[in-house]
């Protein structure tokens, strides 16, 4: 299990609320065997609906895995990038928890994306502030016949995670509450020479930035 799920305030609420929504099932079921039909009654409904809020703050702290908290602008990853071609390029991705990848793309840019998660200020106050996480990398054609025809390299930034916050919101109108905005934000730039880039996030999205020029 992850450090960061342990310590999220939403696991702490989920786990506690699941735990008296269960005393309080388990009380209605003795209620029930008493015949106390008006105590089995309120403390089931009771039970339920702290179970389901459980279950909501449990669903939230699972979802934002993989997420990063962004309160200004930061660096997302360093990139390095060195041509193997015509049309076909390396990119060496460093990111700040010390993990490294290597891409093999082709095209003439490099494309980046990602997943922002902005929250509402009843989150904020929760502790929940706008977050991001990369999702994919990609080699992009400057012409839109090769970008249909040519060979298209595609990879995953986004770590695996049991529950997918930003795809529940778009399928679910519950976090309504919760969540100002989920949406996309892009970036690309050509890719012609050895180059050392910067990708930074800020809550306005993705840009990159190039930060000096790779070995010949």
């Amino acid at each position: 299990m992850s450090s960061n799920l342990v310590i999220s305030p939403f696991f702490t609420i989920g786990i506690a609320l699941g735990a008296f929504g269960a005393i309080l099932i388990f009380g209605a079921i003795a209620a029930l065997v008493q015949a106390r039909l008006l105590r089995f009654a309120l403390r089931t409904l009771a039970g339920l609906l702290l179970l389901a809020m459980g279950a909501l703050a449990s669903t939230i702290a699972f979802g934002i895995q993989g997420y990063r908290a962004l309160t200004r602008e930061e660096v997302a990853a360093q990139i390095s990038v060195q041509p193997a071609g015509a049309q076909r390029f390396e990119a060496t991705f460093r990111f700040p928890d010390g993990r490294e990848a290597v891409f093999p793309l082709a095209g003439d840019e490099i494309y980046i994306d990602a997943h922002i998660l902005k929250w509402k200020p009843l989150a904020n106050v929760l502790g929940l502030h706008t977050a991001y996480e990369l999702d994919r990398v990609a080699g992009r054609y400057e012409a839109i016949q090769q970008e249909r025809s040519s060979v298209r390299t595609i990879y995953s930034l986004s770590e695996e995670k049991p529950v997918d916050l930003f795809s529940l919101r778009q399928r679910y109108a519950f976090l309504a509450p919760l969540l100002d905005a989920e949406y996309g934000s892009a970036t690309f730039v050509s890719v012609n020479r050895p180059a050392e880039l910067e990708l930074r996030v800020s809550t306005t999205g993705l840009l990159i930035r190039e930060t000096g020029t790779g070995p010949k």
